[in-house]
Order: C-alpha cells, then sequence, then structure tokens
C-alpha cells in the first residue's frame, strides 16, 4: 500500500458513514415532503370548504370545485383534478387541523388518511388511525382491515361510547394497548391446502405452514412460541394448540383450536392452562397470560356475553376457512352489538 493512501477498511467505513448520511437525510426529506403534503391538502380543502359553506349551496359547491379542478390542472397537472379536490374537501370536513397534524407527526401519509376519511364512524376512524401508526399498517394493510371491519370485530366495539374513547386515550398518550382491542369475535383464517373435512391438527398444522399470513389477520405483535405445549397437572398431560406471545400487550396468549361451537367446559379447560402458564412460564415483567378459543361454528350470543366479560382471561372467537358473505357478516356484526347493547343497559338497571 502507498504512503498516504486509504486502506480497505478506512474506504468500507467512509462509504458507510456516507451512505448513512443520504439515507438519513432522504427520510427525513420525505417525512418532511409527506408532512407539508397533508397539511397542504387539508388547507386547500379547508379553503373550498369555506367558499362552499359561505354560498350554503350544494350545487354550486359541485360547480365551483370542477371549475377550480380545470383550472389547476391547466396550471399544476393532473394531479389536481376534481377527485383530488374532492379528497381535499372530505378532508377538511372529516379531520381537524389538530388531528391533521397528529397524523402526520405519526407519520401517516395522505394515502393512510383518504382512506381513513371513508370510515364514517369517528371512534372506528380513531381506532384505524391509532393501529395504523402502532402496527406500522401499509395503506394496503389498512384498506384490507377497514374491509374486513375489523373495529367492528374486536372486543372494544361492543363497551359503551365512553369506555372506547378512554381506551383510545389511552394508546394515544402511552402506547399501552388493552386486550380488547387485539381480541375480536371472528377470525378469517383462509389457509391454502387446508381440505374441505379437517381436524383441528390439520387447522393447527395449516397454521403453522402460513404463520406470517395467520400473524398478518391477529396482528403484527404477536409472536410465535410453541405447538402443542404439554401441560402436566396431576399425572396427566395435557397440550395446548398453539403458544403466542403479544409484544404489546406483554404477555403469553394460549390458542386453544375447537371444531364445532363453544362449550362451557371449554373455558373451563382453557383456566387451567392460564393457571399452569401463569405459575410456570410467565416471566418477570409479564402481564397474566390470556387465552383464545376459537371455535368453527359460532354461537353468538355465548361468544357476545363472554367477550363482555371485561377481566375475563379467556376469549372466544369463531374462525372461517373461507371468507363469509360480507352482508352475512354484517348483519352477524350488528347483532352482536345490539346484544352488547342490551346487556350494558341492562346492567345500568341493575345499578
Amino acid at each position: 500500500m502507498k504512503k498516504g493512501s486509504l486502506s480497505d477498511i478506512e474506504v468500507s467505513n467512509l462509504y458507510d458513514d456516507v451512505c448513512a448520511i443520504i439515507e438519513d437525510t432522504r427520510y427525513r426529506v420525505a417525512v418532511f415532503v409527506n408532512s407539508e403534503a397533508c397539511r397542504m391538502n387539508w388547507s386547500v380543502g379547508m379553503r373550498i370548504k369555506e367558499d362552499v359553506l359561505h354560498n350554503s349551496r350544494a350545487e354550486y359547491g359541485k360547480q365551483v370545485v370542477r371549475h377550480l379542478a380545470e383550472k389547476l390542472v391547466g396550471k399544476y397537472g393532473n394531479g389536481w383534478g376534481f377527485k383530488k379536490l374532492q379528497h381535499c374537501l372530505r378532508a377538511a370536513y372529516t379531520f381537524s387541523e389538530d388531528e391533521i397534524d397528529y397524523a402526520v407527526r405519526r407519520q401517516l401519509s395522505w394515502t393512510h388518511l383518504r382512506s381513513l376519511m371513508f370510515v364514517e364512524n369517528e371512534l372506528a376512524r380513531r381506532f384505524y388511525m391509532e393501529m395504523s401508526r402502532l402496527e406500522k399498517w401499509s395503506t394496503r394493510t389498512l384498506d384490507e382491515k377497514i374491509d374486513s371491519q375489523l373495529y367492528e370485530r374486536t372486543a372494544i366495539s361492543r363497551r359503551p361510547e365512553e369506555i372506547i374513547k378512554s381506551e383510545l386515550n389511552t394508546i394515544k398518550d402511552t402506547d399501552r394497548i388493552h386486550p380488547d382491542m387485539v381480541f375480536r369475535s371472528s377470525y378469517f383464517l383462509d389457509l391454502v391446502g387446508l381440505p374441505d373435512v379437517f381436524s383441528e391438527n390439520d387447522l393447527e398444522t395449516a397454521i403453522l405452514n402460513q404463520i406470517q399470513q395467520f400473524i398478518k389477520e391477529f396482528g403484527s405483535d404477536f409472536a410465535f412460541v410453541d405447538r402443542q405445549k404439554r401441560i402436566p397437572v396431576d399425572g396427566t398431560v395435557y397440550k395446548l394448540d398453539l403458544l403466542f406471545y403479544h409484544r404489546g400487550l406483554r404477555r403469553l396468549v394460549a390458542i386453544d383450536l375447537k371444531l364445532g361451537r363453544f362449550k362451557p367446559e371449554h373455558e373451563g379447560q382453557m383456566l387451567l392452562y392460564l393457571r399452569y402458564l401463569n405459575s410456570n412460564d410467565r416471566k418477570e415483567g409479564e402481564e397474566a397470560p390470556i387465552g383464545l378459543i376459537l371455535c368453527s361454528e359460532g354461537n353468538t350470543e355465548h361468544i357476545e356475553y363472554l367477550m363482555l366479560e371485561e377481566d375475563s382471561p379467556v376469549k372466544v372467537a369463531q374462525y372461517y376457512t373461507k371468507l363469509p358473505d360480507k352482508k352475512l357478516l354484517s348483519e352477524k356484526l350488528q347483532r352482536a352489538i345490539a346484544i352488547a347493547k342490551e346487556y350494558q343497559q341492562n346492567k345500568k338497571i341493575e345499578k
């Protein structure tokens, strides 16, 4: 090596440092551009909203937006067409300035916001916003969650409005997630290779063969721990189908697969598993284990009443191996929510 020349290690270190500077700057520029684009679109929508409200005529609003779009396209290109302005206007009607600022601070993109603004239920919209930034959902994943009615399938959607708001505020302020945000009344396990007639073992094997797809449906914070976990009690060895760990909840999650409907004895069996795990597998700093019983058939009232037990460590849900008809699913979810409201109303009367 000539005197004064750089060694391979020095060149490599210099290269790595320069790459790090470039990547960091590109990331910060992308974040800044996204933030300003979201604020710009919202501000455009607000300005149009002011004009439309001032003239207080719906037909005038459509005309002015179309005319404005034609002029903007002429100056700035097709990106500022009628549809874009409609999205800007809808954002202004949907989000407050504080909500937009919060969203961009959490690095949600305009595409995220565009999906969220079509969620009419304010609490559902807040749920999707918090889960998007907490689990770092892509816009495609967000659309899939909304389309599959994730919020309506969670236990939290059955709670009184003040409790839902409180839990959403807790997530926003502390990033601590409640089990009711995680566990659902139904899961879509569209598993390739599962035979038309299958056993619990077949289902378990299919889940493990497609663990990535399984975790995508359950939530990104799930991590696989064990299969057929041995639970020895009084000389009898039971076997728990699947054991996961949820990073956000900081607790073990026991999953038992059942063919057919939920039966009360299933809950007793799961409680035994949870007590064993709590005594023998729970590590320092973890919360108490929680269990999920997945049944292939839904007995709606049994499942819904169990989901309404806020402090119960056992959750019950139905799983689908084929995606159900959306209309049928919506009807079932509405029935479930009606049961929940009736239950909450009866509790108030009793008090």
